[in-house]
Formats: C-alpha cells, sequence, structure tokens
C-alpha cells in the first residue's frame, strides 16, 4: 500500500485490521488527519470529534464556508452553472453558503467504517474551520503559495528553527556573496563586487566557531581571491553539488541535518533541500525562492550574510 495510487480508506482499514489481529482493543472514534493539510490545527481535530458525537453523526470532517460560483465544461466547450442560476445573479455574499472539503481532520464511528470501508456513510456532520485553513497541497505550486502564507497565519514561522547543534554554514558564492553581476575586462579579467557588511559577518561566526565552506559552480579566480582572504575553505568549479555537500558531511562526520544551505539559483535548489535549513537570498530565482526555509531581507551582495550572521548569533546555542 505505499504506491503513489493509493487511496486513504485501504490504509484506515488495514490499521484497524492490525489491531484487532494483535488481540488489541479497537477505538470507537478513528479520527484521520492528512499531511497534505499544512495549516490544520489541534481545534480543528478536536471540534470534528466534538462535532460528530454532540450531533451523533456517523462520520464528520472539515470543511470551509464558501460562496463561490461553480461552473463546469461540457460538450463542445459549453460552460454550466452548478450550484446556481446562471440567469439569477445575487451578491456572492447574500447567497446561501456551500461547504468546501477541506481534506484536513475527519472522523468516523469504527463499526459503521468498517461495514461500509469507506469514510462518509450513514450520517455525515460538518465540522467548520476558517476558509484560510483548508489549504490542501497537491502540486509544487501549492506547497510555494502554503510556504509564502505561513508566516502570515504563524508569525512565529517567520524565523524558523535553526538546526541545533549547528555544524556547519554552507555557501554558495555568485548572487550570496556577490549581487551577481560581473564586469569583465577586454583582455577577460572578470572582478565582482561583494559587502564589507558580509566581511564582517563571517568573521563573528569565525570567531564564534561556526565552521564555514563555500561551493561554488564557477571556476574564476575571483572566488578563491575573496575566500582567501575571508579564510573560508572553497571549492569552485563543482558542477554537483549535492554530491560535494554530502562528501563534505562524510568527512566532517556530521549529517546533512545539522547544515545551513545558502544559495540563490535553481542549481543549489537540491542542497537547499538537503539540509536542515535552506536559507536564499532575497532576490533568489523565483524557482528557488520558497524551496528554502527562510527568506532573508538582504539581497546577494548587499549584506544577506551579515543579516544571516546575526540570526545565527542570536538564535543558535553556542556549540559544545
Amino acid at each position: 500500500m505505499a504506491g503513489d495510487t493509493v487511496a486513504s480508506e485501504p490504509v484506515l482499514l488495514h490499521s484497524l485490521d492490525t489491531l484487532e489481529a494483535r488481540g488489541e482493543s479497537l477505538p470507537g472514534i478513528l479520527v484521520f488527519v492528512q499531511c497534505t493539510s499544512p495549516f490544520v490545527n489541534g481545534a480543528d481535530v478536536d471540534g470534528t470529534i466534538r462535532t460528530l458525537i454532540t450531533t451523533s453523526s456517523d462520520t464528520a470532517h472539515t470543511a470551509a464556508r464558501t460562496h463561490t460560483f461553480l461552473w463546469r465544461r461540457g460538450g463542445e466547450g459549453r460552460a454550466t452553472g452548478i450550484n446556481h442560476d446562471a440567469a439569477h445573479r445575487p451578491r456572492r455574499q447574500d447567497r446561501e453558503a456551500d461547504f468546501i472539503e477541506t481534506g484536513a481532520v475527519y472522523a468516523m464511528r469504527v463499526t459503521g467504517f468498517r461495514h461500509a470501508r469507506h469514510r462518509f456513510f450513514g450520517k455525515t456532520a460538518l465540522h467548520e474551520v476558517p476558509a484560510v485553513r483548508a489549504m490542501e497541497i497537491d502540486t509544487p505550486e501549492d506547497l510555494r503559495i502554503a510556504r509564502a502564507l505561513a508566516p502570515m497565519i504563524d508569525p512565529s514561522l517567520q524565523i524558523p528553527p535553526f538546526p541545533d547543534p549547528l555544524h556547519a554554514v554552507i555557501f554558495d558564492f555568485d548572487g550570496v556573496f556577490t549581487d551577481n553581476r560581473v564586469w569583465q575586462s577586454e583582455d577577460g579579467r572578470e572582478s565582482v563586487a561583494c559587502s564589507r557588511s558580509d566581511g564582517m559577518g563571517i568573521e563573528m561566526l569565525q570567531r564564534a566557531g561556526v565552521a564555514m565552506f563555500v561551493l561554488s559552480k564557477e571556476h574564476n579566480p575571483v572566488v578563491a581571491a575573496r575566500c582567501r582572504k575571508l579564510n573560508l575553505p572553497v571549492q569552485h568549479g563543482v558542477d554537483n553539488k549535492l554530491a560535494a555537500l554530502r562528501d563534505l558531511a562524510r568527512d566532517r562526520k556530521v549529517g546533512l541535518e545539522h547544515m545551513i544551505y545558502v544559495g540563490n539559483d535553481v542549481n543549489d535548489l537540491d542542497c537547499l533541500q538537503a539540509c536542515g535549513l535552506g536559507v536564499v537570498v532575497a532576490d533568489a530565482h523565483p524557482d528557488v525562492r520558497f524551496e528554502g526555509g527562510l527568506i532573508l531581507q538582504s539581497r546577494g551582495g548587499h549584506g544577506a550574510i551579515r543579516e544571516l550572521a546575526d540570526l545565527i548569533l542570536a538564535r543558535t546555542p553556542k556549540n559544545p
């Protein structure tokens, strides 16, 4: 049942069958909370159970109020209103509310569920939740939207937890230490602009004993020169950053979950997702902007590293 297309009911029934086979007492009520609903909270779970009991229902689930006009495409591209009369258009707020199933919480009486073998049987009741908690994540786009909304729904999520203990911070170079621009002279020499405040941030982290490394796709003397001045170990000309990151973690005998990765573009995506905390600069590419757990307020080359250093030193316990 671990495939991509398995339905929920067989898994729930299997769990109950397993309990019974072990000789354990079956519960009277089964509660199913789906991980694809990121904003569900304890009150939603308690409320769904309470609704099931107080209404003497067989099943209950979370639902959100909506006044949306729904349409369905028919033959020859013709659209038909399915929850309203298309010739009668009252203000949406004056319409009788419909309810959308949020997909977050389901409660059902076990005996009836095992007999019916699906989650909607007998009398079904709705536990209403705010529309903001009705979001489901089914696509990568949904995930990006949820990550953007999360800090607004819960302010405590504006700064995510940092790895504890923190063993290393890994930086991309171009677009993090720099503003992603390069000046090239007629003889082929390249130069970039870096922030002195970022240099101070690096120095502060070094004094605090935080290990740091730079992984850069570019094989350019300017990368080595800047890292040499900052006393930072660097690997440049790295085509597979994730492989290099894993080698680094293995050599240091630490888990990726105890590392922070800082990047700005699509070739940083795997590393951002693999580490304990992914951090992106304010002007990161849109395809990775919401893939990091933390979006800095500063742009690359304009104090982003100093901003991160201040956050690390303020929020991370000192390493032993």
